[in-house]
């Protein structure tokens, strides 16, 4: 079985304040179909603070809203994945991160047992950060770092981001007409690392920047990542199971 880490963004979750289930039931289905194609598939999701935010319309710049409406959204969010899986005989279950998990070898090796072991029982681990009790110094900030740890730690040979951001371009293609798209990328430059972070949503946190900081972590530690849209699902479905890559872009040293 090949082991891979699908992560995907609370602006592919979330629309004009209310839950995208269409995006979340195809998510789920492609996850059901790797499965087939004989794939192990751990989900990092973020959405917990914006599906709060459907049931309760706080300030998130200020923390402790941000905590409440986690703690709101992130049993709503995973009764949905529950449900939307269960229609694929599958289960799902909810693992919760602080940043400084992966300061400890010891806290890493007790992660990987428990995942590893919904893996041998083919159930889908679903992580996001624990922001109802991070604090602001203890935050990954975003999941695309998040989830570029997990592939790392948790001995995955790809990370797939699903993103309102469908590839990494040679310029901005929200400002640029002729930007292109950069199919594969083998080195991150250092300005472009060093960006300023533009994410899209009001509930992102990052942006195409720290996408390249996940890919460049990633290709750093010898492993690749795939960058393509989660607002339409053909370009990943082409890329990992028919072997054909037609859009996003693929980052590998």
């Amino acid at each position: 079985m090949t082991r891979l880490v699908i992560k995907v963004g609370s602006h592919v979750l979330t629309e004009n304040g209310v839950i995208a289930t269409t995006r979340m039931m195809a998510l789920v289905e492609l996850i059901a179909e790797l499965k087939e194609h004989h794939y192990d598939v751990i989900l990092v999701s973020s959405g917990a603070v914006s599906v709060g935010y459907t049931q309760l319309a706080l300030d998130r710049s200020i923390m402790a809203n941000k905590q409440a409406l986690a703690a709101i959204g992130q049993p709503l969010l995973l009764s949905m994945y529950q449900e939307h899986f269960s229609r694929f005989n599958l289960l799902c279950s909810q693992i919760l991160f602080r940043a400084d998990v992966f300061d400890s070898k010891k806290h890493i090796e007790h992660a990987r047992n428990a995942i590893d072991t919904l893996l041998e029982h083919n159930v889908v681990p679903i992580i996001n950060e624990n922001d109802t009790v991070s604090i602001e110094e203890l935050t990954f900030g975003d999941n695309d770092k998040l989830s570029a740890h997990v592939a790392y730690h948790f001995d995955a040979e790809l990370l797939v981001i699903l993103s309102d951001i469908d590839a990494f371009y040679d310029k901005d293609p929200n400002k640029h007409d002729d930007a292109k798209r950069r199919a594969i990328v083998n080195v991150i430059q250092e300005d472009e690392l060093n960006a300023d972070h533009t994410p899209n949503n009001e509930f992102a946190t990052g942006g195409i920047v720290t996408k390249l900081e996940a890919a460049d972590f990633l290709m750093r530690h010898e492993r690749k990542m795939f960058l393509a849209s989660g607002f339409n699902l053909d370009d990943v479905k082409s890329f990992l199971i028919d072997n054909k890559h037609k859009g996003g872009t693929l980052f590998q040293s």
